[in-house]
This record gives C-alpha cells, sequence and structure tokens, in this order.
C-alpha cells in the first residue's frame, strides 16, 4: 500500500474505529444470530465465515470456536454472544495500531 498521508480528522476517526472494534464486534456478531436463521446456504457460509473471523478478534477459545463452527447452530452462537456479554470470554488484549503521521 502507498504511504499515505492522513489529516488530523482522518487519524481520530481511525483512532475511534480500532477504540470501538471490540463493541462493534460483538454487536455485529448478536446480529448475525437473525441473519443466520434466515439466510439461504449461500449466504449462510459466508455468514459462518464471518462469525469465525469476529469470534477469533474476540477472544473465544479455539475449542468453543471448533464446536460452534461444527455445530453451525445459531442458538450456540447465541449462547457464546451472552458469554461474552456476561464477562465468561474475555477479549485478548489490545495492541495499538500505529497511526500514521501527517507531514
Amino acid at each position: 500500500m502507498a504511504d499515505r498521508e492522513y489529516s488530523r480528522y482522518q487519524k481520530k476517526v481511525i483512532q475511534r474505529f480500532y477504540d470501538n472494534r471490540e463493541q462493534n464486534d460483538e454487536q455485529r456478531l448478536s446480529e448475525m444470530i437473525a441473519d443466520l436463521f434466515l439466510a439461504n446456504d449461500k449466504k449462510k457460509a459466508k455468514l459462518w465465515e464471518q462469525a469465525e473471523e469476529i469470534m477469533k478478534r474476540l477472544g473465544v477459545p479455539e475449542a468453543r470456536l471448533a464446536h460452534v463452527l461444527k455445530q453451525k447452530d445459531p442458538t450456540v452462537l447465541a449462547s457464546v454472544v451472552e458469554d461474552i456479554r456476561a464477562g465468561h470470554i474475555k477479549p485478548p488484549k489490545k495492541e495499538k495500531p500505529a497511526t500514521p503521521k501527517a507531514e
């Protein structure tokens, strides 16, 4: 990717995105439950791939992740969301992304 200069405003937008990513991921995962109930088979496959990525970012243990993906049941995914909200599943420690410098 080419070197790019970001304005101060753009840097703040990028920073807020990463600061709130955990909450956004949790919200998206809970919305996926309804989408999975209503989706056709082709769309379900894509939604399960997205759910896997989000659960990895949220720190869902590998064994639980494998179980959810094996079952491919939205109610099992709902129990994961409940555990995340209850604090039983803790997200990994945040690493601050490198903020681009404006010159």
